[in-house]
C-alpha cells in the first residue's frame, strides 16, 4: 500500500536515524511523568513546577544556540555522539542517588546536553533529503519516535511507585544504544544536491549573518513565533493534564496518564503514515491551521468531562490527530525557505523563542492554577493556541506571496522521481 511504501527509497542514513530515534524513545521514561515526579514525589504545587520547568529553560536557550552554530560549523555527527555520551552520564548518575531536587538538576542538564544536539539531528534529516521527499523524511523520524515510546510511557507509570530510579537508569543505557547505532552506521554526512526548483531558497550562503539571512526571510520570524505558542499550549498535554488527573485520581493517576500517552504513540504510529499520504496535497500553512483546531478540541473534550476516564482517551485522539499534522508540516516548512548553510543556527533561533515563551507561559498557566483556578489556566491556554492558529491565518496568505516557487506545481511527482531513480549505495 502507498501508505507503507511513501518510505522507501530514502538515503540510508536516514533509515539510521529512524531506528536510533526508536531505540532512545523505547527507553524515554522519565519525561512522561516528570511533573508527576515533581508534584507527588517532591511535592511541588503547580507553580514551583512552572519555575523549575523555566529555569530550566533558560539553560536550554545558550544550549540551542551553542548548538546551532556548531551544527553549522562542525561535523553533524560528532556532535551528536559527543553530547550523547555526556547526557547518558547524568541519566546514570541520576538512578543511583536519591530522589531530590539534585535528581531533577541532573536529569535537565542531560536535556540540555540533548538540546545541543537536536539542531545537529534535525539539520542531518534536511542534508540527507532532496526538498521533494523531506516530508516523508521528517514523518519517518517522527514516526519512529512514537514506536519507541508506545511502551515507556505505561511502564513509566508502573515504575513510578516503587522503581523510579530504573526509569532514569533505563533511559540513559537507551540513549548509549541509541549512539552507538549512529556512531557505527553513519558513515557520510555529505548533504544531497538538490538543483530543483523548489531548492532555490536553499541555497548555501556561508558569508551571510544570521541576522541579514532573517531580515531577508521576515515571513519566517510569523512562523517562529506561531510555532512558540502553538508549543505552549502544546506542552500542557505533559503539564496540566498529568497535574489534573493527579488532583482527580491520585497514585493512580500516574499509570492513567502513562496509559493516555501510550495511546497518543499508538496513534502516531497507526495515523501519520495515513495522514502523510491525505494531507500530501494541502500546503503546509493550511495544515498548521487545522492541527491547531483538532488540539483545541482535545483539550475542550479532556477539561470538559474532568474525571470521566473515558473521556480522557477520546480527547488525546483528537489531541494526536492535531499534533501528527502540525508536525509533520513544522520541519519540511521551515528547511525549505531558509539556506542550507544556516540550518543549524535558525533551527537553534526557533528552539530558543520557544523555550521563552513556553517558559513565561508555564509559568503563567501554574500561577493561575494555584491562584486563581483550575479553568483559568485552561482558558489561557485555549488562548495561546488561538493566538497560533491568528498567526498562522495570516502565513496562510503572506507565505505564497514570499515563496512563490514552493507552490509551482511539481515537475516529477514523488512517485514518478521513486520510479526512475536508478539504485545506489546511498538508498535502500
Amino acid at each position: 500500500m502507498k501508505i507503507f511504501t511513501q518510505y522507501r527509497h530514502l538515503r540510508r542514513e536516514i533509515y539510521v536515524l529512524f531506528l536510533g530515534r526508536i531505540v532512545t524513545n523505547l527507553g524515554s521514561m522519565v519525561w512522561p511523568v516528570l511533573t508527576l515526579i515533581e508534584t507527588q514525589k517532591l511535592n511541588m504545587n503547580a507553580t514551583t513546577v512552572a519555575i523549575v520547568s523555566v529555569v530550566s529553560g533558560l539553560l536550554f536557550v545558550p544550549a540551542s544556540l551553542l548548538g546551532g552554530h556548531l551544527a553549522d560549523r562542525f561535523n553533524k555527527k560528532k556532535i551528536i555522539v559527543f553530547f550523547d555520551l555526556i547526557s547518558i552520564v547524568f541519566f546514570i548518575i541520576a538512578a543511583f542517588v536519591p530522589l531530590s531536587y539534585a535528581t531533577i538538576g541532573l536529569l535537565v542538564i542531560g536535556a540540555a546536553c540533548q538540546n545541543l544536539e537536536w539542531p545537529s539531528y534535525n539539520s542531518l534529516i534536511a542534508d540527507f533529503t532532496l526538498t521533494k521527499d523531506r516530508e516523508r523524511a521528517y514523518s519517518l523520524q517522527y514516526l519512529g519516535a512514537n514506536i519507541g515510546l508506545v511502551i515507556s510511557p505505561t511502564l513509566a507509570g508502573l515504575l513510578f511507585k516503587d522503581h523510579l530510579w530504573l526509569s532514569f537508569l533505563i533511559s540513559g543505557f537507551s540513549i548509549a544504544l541509541s549512539t552507538v547505532l549512529i556512531a557505527i552506521l553513519i558513515k557520510d554526512v555529505t548533504p544531497v544536491e538538490d538543483d530543483s526548483a523548489e531548492s532555490v531558497y536553499q541555497k548555501t550562503n556561508e558569508k551571510a549573518p544570521l541576522f541579514t539571512v532573517l531580515k531577508e526571510n521576515r515571513i519566517l520570524l510569523i512562523f517562529i513565533v506561531l510555532i512558540a505558542f502553538y508549543y505552549a499550549a502544546y506542552q500542557q498535554y505533559g503539564y496540566l493534564m498529568p497535574i489534573d488527573m493527579g488532583k482527580i485520581h491520585g497514585d493512580d493517576g500516574a499509570l492513567i496518564y502513562g496509559t493516555v500517552s501510550s495511546l497518543n504513540c499508538i496513534i502516531v504510529v497507526l495515523v501519520t503514515p495515513l495522514f502523510t499520504t491525505v494531507f500530501k496535497k494541502v500546503s503546509y500553512t493550511m495544515k498548521f491551521l487545522i492541527g491547531a483546531v483538532f488540539v483545541g478540541l482535545g483539550y475542550g473534550v479532556f477539561r470538559l468531562l474532568l474525571g470521566f476516564i473515558p473521556a480522557y482517551y477520546a480527547a488525546i485522539t483528537l489531541f494526536t490527530f492535531g499534533e501528527i499534522i502540525v508536525t509533520i508540516a513544522e520541519e519540511p516548512y521551515l528547511n525549505e525557505r531558509i539556506p542550507q548553510s544556516h540550518r543549524g543556527r535558525i533551527n537553534g533561533v526557533m528552539t530558543v523563542m520557544s523555550s521563552i515563551i513556553q517558559g513565561i507561559a508555564m509559568v503563567l498557566v501554574g500561577v493561575l492554577y494555584d491562584n486563581v483556578a483550575p479553568a483559568a489556566s485552561w482558558i489561557f491556554v485555549l488562548g495561546m493556541l488561538a493566538l497560533s492558529f491568528a498567526l498562522g491565518f495570516v502565513l496562510l496568505f503572506r507565505d505564497k506571496k514570499r515563496y512563490p516557487a514552493l507552490y509551482k506545481p511539481k515537475e516529477v511527482s514523488v512517485e514518478e522521481s521513486v520510479k526512475d531513480e536508478p539504485p545506489d549505495d546511498l538508498t535502500v
